[in-house]
C-alpha cells in the first residue's frame, strides 16, 4: 500500500470461515478483504486518497453519481458479507490510512461492535413503505365549464379524493407498523422519502425497518402482502431482505418499538 491509498472500511463483524459469493467486488474492482484484529475484522478496500482523503472526499459527496455508484459498491458488500455472517455496517465513506488505522477503528468500536454482532446475529431487515397516490385530475371536457360553479366543484372533488387517499394511506400505515412491530423485534420508523430522491411516484406515508429473525421471514413476508389493498391510490411496497443497517446504532438510537 502506497500514500496515494486509503482503505475503505465497508463493515466490522467476527471472523468467518465461510467464502463471499462469487463475483462481489468493492470499490477497487476486487473482492474486499477481511483485516482481523483482537477477535474481530473488518471488510475493506483499496481506494484512492485524491477521492477519499478528507477535502476531495467533501466535494466529491456534492456529486450525486458518485455517491449513489459508491452507496451500491458499499451496499453491496455488505450484502454478501450478510449471506455469511453478521456484519455491522459503517457510514457511507469511512477511510482509515492504513491497516493500523482500521486497528485503532476496530478497537475504539469494540464496547459497540461486539454487543451489536450478539444482538443482530440470525437477524435480518425488512423494509415496509406505504404511498399515497392521488387519482389523476379526470379530463377536462372540449367545452368550457358552464359557470365558475362547475370549476369550484370539480376542484372540492379533488380535493376530497386526495384527502380521502390520504386517510386511508394513513390509517393502513398506522394498523400495519403496528401488526408488524408484534411479529418483529424490533421495528423503526424513519423520514417519509422526498419522492424526487427515490423515484417513486406517490407521496410516501410509511417508511419503516423490522428486524426479523431469518426462521421468521417468511411468516413476516405473509402478514405484509395479506395487509396490502389491492387499491391503486394506496400503494404497499416491500423491499429486502437487507443486513441490519436500521438497528446497527443501538437499541436507543433513533424511533424505536422494541418488545
Amino acid at each position: 500500500m502506497n500514500d496515494n491509498e486509503l482503505l475503505y472500511v465497508y463493515a466490522v463483524t467476527r471472523p468467518f470461515s465461510g467464502e463471499l459469493p462469487e463475483g462481489v467486488c468493492g470499490l477497487d474492482g476486487r473482492p474486499p478483504r477481511l483485516i482481523e484484529h483482537d477477535g474481530l475484522c473488518a471488510a475493506v478496500s483499496r481506494v484512492p486518497a485524491e477521492e477519499f482523503d478528507a477535502a476531495p472526499l467533501r466535494a466529491r459527496l456534492e456529486d450525486l453519481d458518485w455517491l449513489a455508484a459508491t452507496a451500491r459498491a458499499h451496499e453491496a458488500v455488505i450484502a454478501a458479507l450478510a449471506a455469511v455472517t453478521c456484519p455491522v455496517p459503517l457510514r457511507l465513506a469511512t477511510v482509515c490510512r492504513d491497516e493500523s488505522g482500521v486497528r485503532r477503528l476496530i478497537d475504539s468500536g469494540r464496547a459497540r461492535f461486539v454487543p451489536t454482532i450478539e444482538r443482530l446475529d440470525g437477524r435480518i431487515e425488512w423494509g415496509v413503505k406505504v404511498y399515497a397516490q392521488a387519482q389523476p385530475p379526470a379530463p377536462e371536457p372540449e367545452a368550457k365549464a358552464a359557470s365558475g360553479r362547475d370549476y369550484l366543484r370539480r376542484k372540492l372533488g379533488q380535493r376530497q379524493s386526495r384527502d380521502d387517499t390520504w386517510r386511508r394511506a394513513e390509517a393502513l400505515s398506522r394498523a400495519l407498523h403496528a401488526d408488524l412491530c408484534e411479529r418483529a423485534e424490533a421495528g423503526r420508523l424513519h423520514r417519509p422519502q422526498s419522492g424526487q430522491l427515490s423515484g417513486k411516484s406517490g407521496e410516501n406515508v410509511l417508511n419503516a425497518a423490522y428486524l426479523v429473525p431469518r426462521e421468521r421471514s417468511e411468516e413476516f413476508v405473509a402478514a405484509v402482502r395479506e395487509r396490502t389493498p389491492g387499491d391503486e391510490c394506496v400503494r404497499v411496497e416491500l423491499t429486502g431482505p437487507w443486513a441490519p443497517y436500521s438497528f446497527a446504532g443501538g437499541p436507543d438510537d433513533g424511533q424505536e418499538a422494541q418488545r
